[in-house]
């Protein structure tokens, strides 16, 4: 089981990046994919989620409206556009599986967990 995000990098205030999470070793039709991240010194944060079928996405506050989730299961990729990024969001980004669960409570019980990208947001 392999859940691998990528796509972070240095990014202005303002500007966007998009995110990808290739996943494998499972069947990512029966799991919903959630959204993390953690910023130095702070506990980890669920930025939002999305079911297995996909539908409407669960985000947090501090990011609905900038941020977008979507999933492609014939690609088994999951992506997180961000956009008007703040330096607020500078973090590290992961992405987890968790099985049958809906949101809003796909950032619960996560059952697998990737490897995270960074995420940095300065001029």
């Amino acid at each position: 089981v392999q859940l691998q995000a990528s796509g972070g990098g240095l990014v202005q205030p303002g500007g966007s990046l998009r995110l990808s999470c290739a996943a494998s070793g499972f069947d990512l039709d029966y799991y919903a994919i959630g959204w993390f991240r953690q910023a130095p010194g702070k506990e980890r944060e669920g930025v939002g989620c999305i079911s297995s079928r996909g539908g409407n996405p669960y985000y947090a506050n501090s990011v609905k409206g900038r941020f977008t989730i979507s999933r492609d299961n014939a690609k088994n990729t999951l992506y997180l556009q961000m956009n008007n990024l703040k330096p607020e969001d500078t973090a590290v980004y992961y992405c987890a599986a968790a099985y049958g669960r809906r949101p809003p409570f796909c950032l619960d019980s996560m059952d697998y967990w990737g490897k995270g990208t960074q995420v940095t947001v300065s001029s």
